[in-house]
């Protein structure tokens, strides 16, 4: 009985892992704080957050009531006020107690860069906590809030979450920019290192990815000097990097390039949270491919099924094109919501890309051998992306410089 049972199990664990609805940092807390809030505030409360924070991933609204005192915290000073006036319209007396941040605390520095090739950042400060997404080395992060040994920070896609101090480099402005002044390189293997000296053969300074970014110092003979957002300096082989400024306009979104580049990461472990060439969750896969191509999506399933343009496959996949983002989950019903916890790309003859288990190719045709009849069975509804003002678009942004 135990025996027959596993795999579904199993499977059932899978599903509930592929779901991109990765909880924002102390979501917990806030809800069960905010049950508490006496009724005259929890009306303002809810109307304000669903104004400004409608998405806990992306907007920090952590304010709830103790008495007549409001208490916690925010990085949107214009919620803050919203709430207050609203308040003062009800008549309602409160004592504000609401801290805006970033907090005094980090003395100014209120930026970061990533040092690592690949930082992990977590739902909670602490290593045991669920991954929520990564970062590779360059990305520039906003900072929010210390709490022993972690940083509260938002990635360039608004993504809030905890990273270990130990993995980026925090700055003040005057340090940021004159980091952000200097000539980029970027690593566009798959995977590889960067050695202490131009030799391949001698010890290494950091391991590299598909991505990360540093700044170039000076080019010589087969190898790049750079340097690392903390001071460090080491070796990049010429075939393995390019140009930051260069490698950017070359980036085009077309249907051959975006297929081209999914291929690239077959086989590619499933890893939840994951968003780089060491292993990817299934939003996190759709978004490697489209940064490759010169765009940032949204990080989560549900947050990426929000962008783009309706693709119509009542009748079937005939208008289906190459690049475009399939959704998979449970559709409204009964009161409940809509449910998007999986996402993959067309490829064109009735196959999608996805990471599931692993980076693979899958069928919408019964009669595959490859045909995924439980995701056709969950599929919701299919998106085009094509560059638009919503989306980061690296060939324009300024996101390195």
């Amino acid at each position: 009985m135990i025996k027959n049972s596993l795999p579904l199990l199993l499977f059932a664990g899978f599903l509930a892992a592929c779901s991109s609805s990765k909880p924002a940092p102390e979501v917990a807390a806030v809800q069960r704080v905010s049950a508490t809030a006496p009724s005259a505030f929890t009306p303002h409360l809810e109307a304000v957050r669903q104004q400004f924070a409608p998405d806990k991933r992306v907007a920090l609204f952590k304010v709830s009531a103790n008495g007549s005192a409001l208490v916690g915290e925010t990085n949107m000073p214009a919620a803050k006020t919203a709430l207050l006036d609203r308040l003062k319209a009800a008549g309602i007396s409160y004592q504000d107690s609401i801290q805006v941040l970033p907090e005094a605390a980090l003395e100014g520095k209120t930026q970061a860069v990533v040092t690592l090739s690949v930082a992990n950042l977590r739902s909670e400060p602490g290593h045991p906590a669920e991954l929520a997404t990564q970062a590779t080395l360059g990305t520039p992060l906003k900072v929010w809030k210390y709490q022993r040994g972690w940083y509260l920070v938002q990635t360039p896609d608004h993504y809030l979450a905890w990273v270990d101090g130990s993995g980026i480099k925090t700055m003040d402005a005057p340090t940021f920019a004159q980091w952000q002044q200097g000539e980029k390189l970027l690593y566009t293997n798959p995977y590889g290192f960067a050695y202490a000296q131009p030799d391949q053969k001698g010890a290494t300074v950091s391991d590299l990815v598909y991505g990360d970014v540093m700044v170039l110092k000076k080019q010589g003979k087969g190898f790049y000097e750079v340097e690392f957002p903390d001071g460090r300096t080491a070796f990049v082989a010429w075939g393995e990097a390019e140009k930051y400024a260069q490698w950017a306009a070359t980036r085009q979104p077309t249907e051959q390039n975006l297929v081209e580049t999914s291929k690239k990461l077959l086989g590619l472990p499933y890893l939840w949270g994951g968003t780089s060439f060491k292993g990817v969750d299934c939003s996190g896969f759709t978004k490697t491919v489209y940064f490759m191509n010169g765009l940032v999506l949204p990080r989560d399933a549900s947050q990426q099924v929000h962008v783009g343009e309706p693709v119509d496959t009542k009748d079937g996949f005939q208008n289906m094109k190459p690049g475009d983002l399939l959704f998979f989950g449970t559709p409204a019903k009964d009161g409940k919501p809509e449910r998007v916890v999986h996402v993959g790309m067309w490829i064109g003859n009735n196959e999608f890309i996805h990471s599931a288990g692993r980076v693979r190719i899958s069928s919408m045709d019964p009669a595959a051998p490859n045909f995924d009849e439980p995701e056709r069975k969950r599929f919701l509804r299919a998106k085009r992306v094509p560059p638009q003002a919503t989306l980061l678009d690296l060939r324009t942004a300024a996101l390195y410089q």
